[in-house]
């Protein structure tokens, strides 16, 4: 008996170790992490977003996109920045990024002013987080305090980015299953896809639901049909494929709830925007609703999830690096 209570209050102790490992691990991120060594960092980050913006109102979705595609991959990391190198196979030419994530010219500009404020202090990964949430806050969205504190990556990883990060064109339980394997939950799934309340989408992302979805020769069916109509127009069956549509047609540049009334009128863009609302029985439909009635609930549950999102294995301490340009790790 006694050897007996002896295993279990190791295992006990074992487990107590175990959970605060994973709190210290999160706690490594910190709101205030810069406050004494760049207190302006996250006024530089809104000032250059700002002045980008005035010229490209799709940057804002383009920048939350490439935390999206880098916190995927081996976590918030900033390896979705690095470019090719004798030793590096950029994700920039995964399948899920290559001629469609944009926004590494603003980020180059957010790291010069950043580095002629206060150089060798904020990470690429963190301008990341940083530009993430200006872009939601400046186009009308919710505000949240950026954990900040993470380090830059070594490497990158182009299989990970092709075997990671969620396609337009998967299933709703595949796409569960991604956000499950870096500890995402439901909530944050639909959540994180209301990002998609701004930006554009290229037509070879969703043509197939125009014209030939699932080679039935048909148009999907949960599409609603003057909604395909219009949507035919800027994307033509003969056409490249690289033409742009709203992600939301009725407020494609503001931050709002639109995106989930536009799913419960059937008017998704992409099949794994639609598939939150249109797959029977499943748990995302009453997500779905709420947000669709009460923007406040949205907003509050999507700066929850891009917290969430941002703690996915971050490099903290003395791990990575901070690179002193984005694009490539130092030295190189």
């Amino acid at each position: 008996m006694l050897s007996s209570n002896i295993a279990s209050s190791s295992l006990f102790l074992s487990a107590i170790c175990l959970t605060l490992l994973i709190v210290e691990t999160k706690s490594q991120l910190s709101s205030t992490f810069y406050d004494s060594t760049c207190p302006n960092a996250s006024t530089i980050v809104g000032g250059v977003l700002q002045q980008a913006l005035q010229s490209d109102v799709r940057i804002g979705a383009s920048l939350i996109r490439l935390h999206f595609h880098d916190c995927f991959v081996d976590g918030c990391d900033g390896s979705i920045l690095l470019d090719n190198s004798a030793n590096i196979q950029s994700e920039k030419d995964a399948g899920p990024n290559t001629n469609s994530t944009r926004g590494f010219d603003v980020v180059d500009n957010i790291k010069t002013a950043l580095e002629n404020s206060c150089p060798g202090i904020v990470s690429c990964a963190d301008i990341l987080a940083l530009a993430a949430q200006a872009s939601v806050s400046l186009q009308g969205g919710p505000s949240w305090s950026v954990r900040l504190g993470r380090r830059d990556s070594l490497t990158a990883n182009q299989a990970g980015a092709n075997s990671s990060i969620p396609s337009p064109f998967e299933s709703l339980t595949n796409i569960t299953a991604k956000f499950t394997a870096v500890g995402l939950n439901t909530n944050d799934l639909v959540a994180l896809s209301g990002a998609h309340t701004f930006g554009r989408a290229q037509c070879r992302l969703f043509s197939n639901r125009l014209y030939n979805f699932s080679g039935t020769g048909n148009p999907d069916p949960t599409l609603a049909s003057s909604y395909r109509a219009t949507l035919q127009q800027t994307c033509p069956q003969s056409g490249s494929g690289f033409n742009v549509a709203n992600l939301d047609p009725t407020t494609p540049d503001s931050f709002d709830n639109n995106y989930f009334t536009n799913l419960v009128n059937n008017q998704g863009l992409l099949q794994s925007d639609q598939e939150l609302f249109s797959t029977n029985g499943a748990p995302t439909i009453s997500i779905v609703n709420t947000f669709s009635s009460n923007q406040t609930a949205f907003f509050q549950s999507f700066a929850q999830s891009m917290i969430n999102m941002g703690n996915i294995s971050p490099l903290t301490g003395s791990s990575g690096e901070i690179r002193s340009d984005c694009k490539k790790v130092n030295g190189s």
